[in-house]
This record gives C-alpha cells, structure tokens and sequence, in this order.
C-alpha cells in the first residue's frame, strides 16, 4: 500500500457536512474514518414531520453505513466524540458501552453540528423540550398527542383548556412549521375522533423577541407566512420574550409588561448554539468563536495554523454564513475535495465560495413561502416547490417513495399515519401531569383520574 493511501482522514459527524465531505472523498488515496454517536443520519428539513405524525423515523433517518456500503476507502465507528488532541493527532470517541476508544487522524474535518439553545436557562428544557434528534421528535410527537388525550379525560374545563393549549417558542423555520402541523392535526385530522372536547378549540401560540417571522426571509415571505398563520387559527406574538417556563406556561415579557401563557405543551426552537467540542477544539487550537460557540475558520474551512484540521457545518463560522443544510452540504464537499485534491499533488484551490440557493419553509398543507435568488412564491406554487426540493435532496428512494405516500395521506386525506404513542412515553407523560397537578393553584388543581 503507498504511502498516499495511508492517509487517515477522520470526520467527526455525520449530518450533511459529514456525509457529504466522505463521500467526496470516495475516490481519494485516504483512508476514511467517519465517528458519529449514533447509527444514522438525519435529514433535518422534514424531522418535525415525525414530530407532528406525517412520517416515521425510518423515512428521515438512514443508517450511516447504508451510505458508504460501497465506499471500500471508508469506514465509520459509532462513537460520541469526546476530546480531540491537537498535538497527538488523535480523537477520543466513547463507545456505546462507554468505554473510550482512539482514532488517529492526519487530516480531521469536524462536522459535530448543533444543539439546542436556550441561552443560558438550560432549567427550561425539562418543560419545553427542542427538536433536534430523532429522540427529539418521537418525544415531542408522544407529549403533542397525549395532550389530546388528557384533555379528554379532564372533568375541569380550566383544566382541558391547559392541555389543548400548545405553545411554540421561537418563528424560525422550525417553529413556524410546528405550528402549521399542530393547526392542521387539532382542526383536520382529530375533528369528530372525541367525545368529550372539540380539538379544533386547541389553542395554539407561535412565540418570539423578533418583530416579524422567519426574519431570515424577505419581509413580503414574513408576511405571507404570518398571515397564513392567522388564517389557520396560530395565534402569532411577537416582541415577546420568553424568561421563564415550567410545568405549566411560560412567562413572557412584552412592550407592555409582563404575561403568562398557561399551557402544558411547549416547545422550544428559538435558537441553537454549536456542539460543545467545537468550543473544546477552539480553546485547544486558539481559534475563536462567535456567540452561538461556533469557530471562526479560514476563508479554506481550516483553523488558524491548523491546514491539517478542518471545520464544516452547523460548528463552522465564516462570514455570517447561516446554519443551513446547504452550507452544510457545500462546505463538506468543498473540504473533502480540497483533501482529495491535496493527497493527488494539485496546487491549493480558491477559498471557499458558498451560493445561495435561497429560503423555503412550509406554513400549512398547499401553503409555503420561498426566497429564490429575488423571485419569491408564496401559496400552492411555494409549497409544490417545497415538496419537490425536500423530496429530490431526501437520500434514498426508497425514503421518496414512502414519503409520497404519507404525504398523500396527511395532506389529501385527513390521516396521520403515526400517531402511535409507546406505554414508556406515556408514563413519562403521566409523571409530569402529577408534577403539574402540584404546581397549579388549588382552585384549578388538576383531577386525579378519568371522569365518572
């Protein structure tokens, strides 16, 4: 074996940048180490349709090595990354067991994306959990489905109205979506499946500090998005700052003062902030980092002083450069290229040049706004490019092919094929009814079982 194709390259991640940057590396004269804490990839854009009941976790989670079966140059190790040594050249990576294990590297590109944020009130995640992971979303989907159920239970109508309330924190993508799903499954999809409450009474709020949202948007797609919003019964506030949550509501502070929303479902996807062995190889390497802990790299992806490390991603800092799929997916491939294009004797390339595909986020069923190189859509022509985009980038066929046939269930029809909730989610949810039932006020204290 020459010495070119000892190379080691490691990547540490494998989201898009990740996934993208080994495969780029298929032909080069390396050896590819791909690390990841779990076996599969996920496809983000569409993990809150999972949350929500339109798709299943297999139809956006897809195991890692089904994407490098044929890659002979790669291998990938499952393993939570946990130190890097600079100077060793080595990566320090639990194994499920948790037992440690190390991987040498002569060339490392992190990947490591993201997690939640809640800016520095890390108490809140226990009541207003984020959607990140598949974990995520099944957890998320039990907690938005049993407040249906619990509802019906509840004698107290104060009580019912607690649990058909849904509050969603934070009118970026992610939240917006949430709340078109939630709006669709209380007034389309349970209508007439209850008899006791009217699930298209649920209320359901979109909250944020901004002024408009989807502030990464034009301010005509922000409208657009908002009013569709109002139309299908989301009660939008913003200029409203949420400082703190607990088993029943949050409390907000607004232009006015101070407000309590009481409800028992809350979700949090106001912010995110880099994974934090992006701010361990930083303080390592003396790079810098922006405010959301993400490091500030060369215009080529490497560290100061580091050409052998590169970082790409969600954890990359260049330029205000947005934490999106397409920098993900550019960034890696432009790493892995550059790699490969090392390895063959190739003169250094230009630095790395991201394009702008644009912005697009789906409101409702029929309804999505996108930001295109100036042309903007709103409505079915919005949503029809919606669909098409997130269906043409989803990895496998057999994912489309499944998604089609969900999509045609949730959006032509009423369905929603998973909405099935696991006896250990439930108990999960129990527990934290009890602990709500001894934070509420004794007048509004919340029964204890079913009614007569």
């Amino acid at each position: 074996m020459t010495e070119q194709a000892q190379h080691r390259v490691v990547i540490v991640g494998a989201g898009f940048g990740g996934r993208y940057a080994a495969r780029a590396l298929r032909k080069a004269g390396a050896r590819v180490t791909v690390l990841n804490g779990t076996n599969h990839h996920v496809f983000e854009p569409l993990i809150y349709q999972v949350a929500t009941g339109v798709l299943s976790p297999g139809e956006v989670a897809t195991p890692v090595r089904e994407f490098f079966r044929g890659q002979r140059n790669t291998e990938v190790l499952l393993g939570w990354v946990t130190d890097i040594d600079v100077e060793g050249r080595t990566v320090t990576a639990a194994a499920p067991d948790g037992v440690p294990y190390q991987v040498p590297y002569d060339t490392l590109i992190l990947a490591a994306g993201t997690t939640g944020s809640y800016f520095g009130n890390d108490r809140f995640a226990e009541h207003a959990p984020g959607l990140k992971s598949i974990d995520d979303a099944v957890e998320l989907r039990a907690r938005i489905m049993n407040a249906f159920e619990m509802a019906e239970l509840e004698t107290d109508p104060a009580a019912a109205e607690r649990w058909l309330t849904f509050v969603i924190v934070g009118a970026g993508p992610t939240g917006v979506e949430l709340a078109g799903q939630i709006a669709e499954i209380a007034h389309r999809t349970l209508p007439g499946e209850y008899r006791r409450i009217d699930p298209a009474k649920a209320r359901i709020v979109l909250v944020d500090a901004v002024d408009r949202v989807l502030p990464t948007f034009s301010p005509e797609s922000s409208a657009a998005a908002a009013k569709r919003l109002r139309k299908i019964g989301v009660e939008v506030r913003l200029g409203a700052r949420v400082v703190d949550v607990d088993a029943t509501g949050v409390e907000l502070v607004t232009g006015t003062g101070t407000d309590r929303l009481t409800a028992m479902t809350k979700i949090w996807s106001a912010g995110v902030s880099a994974a934090p062995l992006a701010r361990r190889l930083a303080e390592a390497t003396g790079a810098g980092t922006d405010r959301a802990g993400r490091i500030k790299v060369e215009p080529d992806l490497t560290l100061p002083g580091h050409p052998e490390i590169f970082v790409v991603g969600d954890v990359m800092s260049l330029g205000g450069l947005p934490g999106v799929a397409q920098v993900s997916i550019q960034g890696g491939t432009y790493a892995g290229r550059t790699i490969r294009d090392r390895l063959a004797g190739k003169p250094a390339g230009k630095p790395f040049h991201y394009f702008d595909k644009g912005n697009i986020a789906t409101v409702s069923r029929f309804s999505a706004v996108a930001d295109l190189r100036g042309l903007r859509l709103s409505g079915l022509a919005g949503w029809l490019l919606w669909l098409g985009v997130h269906w043409a980038y989803l990895p496998k066929g057999r994912n489309r092919a499944s998604a089609l046939v969900r999509w045609a269930t949730a959006f032509l029809g009423r369905s929603r094929p998973e909405r099935a909730v696991t006896s250990q989610q439930i108990r999960a949810r129990t527990a934290l009814r009890q602990t709500a039932a001894a934070e509420a006020p004794a007048a509004e204290a919340v029964p204890a079982g079913p009614p007569a």
